[in-house]
């Protein structure tokens, strides 16, 4: 299922890439080489894609190139790129204030952007794989992570690490993504009527073909 919703995800993507003159610079903030790959990713496109991770990832195929940065705070000057993407990256900050500084930061880097997040209220939490996991409290949270591998993570009976890992993500409400981007346009996910995932795009109204 999570393999069909970005499939789908992407072809919006691609549908608002078909209005903008190649060639296209595009910054993923958080992307792979692999996820790039599955998408169907070919240089001849006039297509060139950055990926930006707190480490540099390794990449082999032409057109795609990697750094390392924050997306807090990136060392390149504004308008570096056609288009900013990112994929269920922005949660992975640890409260709304830096989640601004990279909406600010995607805003800043190119004149249209495409970023996805999952619904805070959806009921299986996506990277721990449990049902309301991200209202439990924070304790038992920590417990659970220390005691048991959950979703994406491995048992870690490391107290303070344990911390880190169920802090290191805040999931957005709509209204608060909105708040981000409040000049976007909103897509929204759903799977069997129930709001999954949230999209954001903006600057398309300016692209032509």
């Amino acid at each position: 299922m999570a393999g069909r919703l970005r499939k789908k995800r992407f072809a919006l993507f691609l549908s608002l890439l078909a209005r903008t003159n190649k060639p296209v610079r595009i910054l993923d903030i958080g992307g792979t080489q692999n996820f790039w790959e599955v998408m169907g990713f070919r240089a001849d496109d006039g297509i060139s894609v950055m990926l930006l991770n707190l480490q540099k990832e390794p990449v082999e195929l032409p057109g795609l190139t990697s750094m390392a940065g924050d997306a807090r705070k990136i060392c390149l000057p504004d308008n570096s790129f056609d288009v900013v993407f990112s994929n269920s990256v922005i949660e992975h900050l640890y409260s709304y204030a830096e989640q601004k500084l990279m909406a600010s930061e995607v805003r800043r880097l190119a004149p249209r952007y495409f970023v996805q997040t999952p619904n805070r209220y959806f009921p299986i939490e996506p990277h721990f794989l449990f049902p309301f996991f991200q209202f439990l409290p924070a304790e038992m949270r920590i417990w659970m992570v220390r005691h048991f591998s959950v979703g994406w993570f491995p048992k870690t009976p490391d107290c303070q690490q344990a911390s880190r890992i169920v802090r290191s993500i805040r999931l957005l409400t709509r209204k608060e993504f909105l708040g981000l981007f409040p000049e976007a346009t909103l897509f929204e996910e759903t799977v069997f009527g129930i709001r999954k995932s949230f999209i954001v795009y903006g600057g398309w109204e300016h692209s032509d073909s």
